[in-house]
C-alpha cells in the first residue's frame, strides 16, 4: 500500500489521481460500508459498478491506482476493503475538527452524525456572537474566535469547516491559513485565497442546486 501511495503524487507533490476517481473512492466506501450492514461478506466490481451507475471495468480501473484488491473466485472482501479505502483517505484514524460559525447551517453541522460514523469528530465550535459563546451546541464547545489558535493546539484539530456568512470568510480563513490549518472545508458561498499548501473544498449547495437545475432542464430540452 505504501509504494502505490507514493505513485499519487507527482515530484511538485500534486496528486495525480483524477478527482473524479477520488471522489468515486467515496462513494464505493459508503457502498460497502452499506453491504456490510446488510450482512454481505464479498461484493464484486459488477454490483459496485451497478449500484453507482458506472461500469465494472471503471470500478476496477479506479482501484488499480491505489493498488492491487480482490481475490479470484471470489472478488472483494468487503471488510478488507472497507479498510483498504480507509488507509487511501487517511480516515483509518479519527481526525479532530474544528467548526466556525454557528448560525443555522452550522448548527446542522453539529447535529449530523454522519461526519462521527466516518471518523471525523467536531470538537470546538467557534463564533463572534456573546450569545453562544460559553455554551454548548449540540454538545460541543462554542468559543470566541479569537481563542481558535489555543484550541486547535490543545485539541490536535487538523481540519477546519467554516459556515460563515460570504462577506466574513476570507478574513476568517486568513486566521485559519496563520495558525498552520491546511485543510478547510468551506459552506460560505464565496471563492476564498489560500496558499498553494492549503487544501480547500468548497461545497456551495445553492451552486448545486444549479447544476441540478441545469441537467433537468437540459435533459427535458432534448427529450
Amino acid at each position: 500500500m505504501s509504494d502505490s501511495k507514493s505513485k499519487l503524487f507527482n515530484d511538485q507533490g500534486e496528486l495525480v489521481v483524477p478527482k473524479p476517481v477520488v471522489g468515486r473512492l467515496s462513494l464505493y466506501l459508503r457502498e460497502v460500508q452499506h453491504l456490510i450492514r446488510g450482512g454481505r461478506e464479498t461484493t464484486n466490481s459488477n454490483e459496485l459498478g451497478r449500484l453507482l451507475g458506472v461500469t465494472d471495468a471503471q470500478v476496477r480501473k479506479d482501484l488499480a491506482y491505489f493498488g492491487q484488491f480482490g481475490h479470484p473466485g471470489v472478488g472483494y472482501r468487503c471488510q478488507e476493503l472497507v479498510a483498504a479505502i480507509k488507509i487511501i483517505m487517511g480516515t483509518n484514524t479519527s481526525w479532530n475538527v474544528a467548526l466556525i460559525g454557528i448560525g443555522n447551517l452550522g448548527r446542522a453541522l453539529l447535529r449530523y452524525k454522519g461526519f462521527h460514523e466516518q471518523g471525523f469528530q467536531i470538537v470546538a465550535a467557534f463564533d463572534v456572537d456573546d450569545g453562544v459563546i460559553g455554551t454548548k451546541v449540540e454538545g460541543v464547545d462554542v468559543y470566541h474566535i479569537q481563542h481558535l489558535a489555543k484550541i486547535v493546539m490543545q485539541q490536535s484539530i487538523r481540519l477546519v469547516t467554516i459556515a460563515v456568512p460570504s462577506h466574513a470568510a476570507q478574513t476568517v480563513v486568513d486566521q485559519i491559513v496563520e495558525i498552520g490549518i491546511e485543510g478547510i472545508l468551506n459552506f460560505a458561498p464565496v471563492t476564498i485565497s489560500v496558499p498553494s499548501q492549503v487544501r480547500v473544498i468548497g461545497v456551495d449547495l445553492a451552486m448545486e442546486l444549479e447544476q441540478l437545475a441545469f441537467t433537468v432542464v437540459n435533459r427535458d430540452s432534448n427529450s
